[in-house]
C-alpha cells in the first residue's frame, strides 16, 4: 500500500508509518493545522499582558485603589484574567497572574499583589 505526504502527496519512501516526506514539509502542515488556535492563543495573551501592565503600573506597591474609570480609560479589559481567589466572607478577588483586584464599591478597586506565586 503506497503512503503519500500529508502535505505536498508525495509518494513517501521509507518506513511504514512516515507520514511526512520531510521536515520542511511535516513544519507546514502543523503550521497550518494550529494556526487558528495559536491566533487565539496569542490574542488572549495580548489582552492578559495588557491587564497585567495597568494593574502593575497602577500599583507599584503591591498595594493601592483605583476607580473603575481610571482602569477602563487605560484599555483594562475586565473579562480577562487568570484566575480568581475566594475568601472566608466569599468575595472574589480576580488576577491576572500575580496581580489582582477586587471591587469595593462606588466603583472603587483595591488592587494587590500575590507575593506566593
Amino acid at each position: 500500500m503506497d503512503n503519500f505526504c500529508l502535505e505536498c502527496s508525495t509518494r513517501l519512501i521509507g518506513r511504514v508509518d512516515k507520514k511526512f516526506c520531510n521536515d520542511q514539509c511535516r513544519n507546514n502542515y502543523h503550521n497550518k493545522e494550529y494556526r487558528e488556535d495559536s491566533v487565539l492563543v496569542r490574542s488572549v495573551n495580548s489582552i492578559l499582558r495588557k491587564n497585567r501592565n495597568i494593574l502593575k503600573e497602577l500599583n507599584p506597591t503591591g498595594k493601592g485603589k483605583t476607580k473603575k474609570q481610571d482602569l477602563l480609560q487605560l484599555g483594562f479589559n475586565f473579562k480577562y484574567f487568570t484566575h480568581t481567589y475566594i475568601t472566608k466572607d466569599k468575595r472574589t478577588y480576580y488576577f491576572v497572574y500575580e496581580h489582582g483586584y477586587i471591587d469595593i464599591g462606588n466603583d472603587f478597586f483595591a488592587l494587590v499583589i500575590n507575593t506566593d506565586i
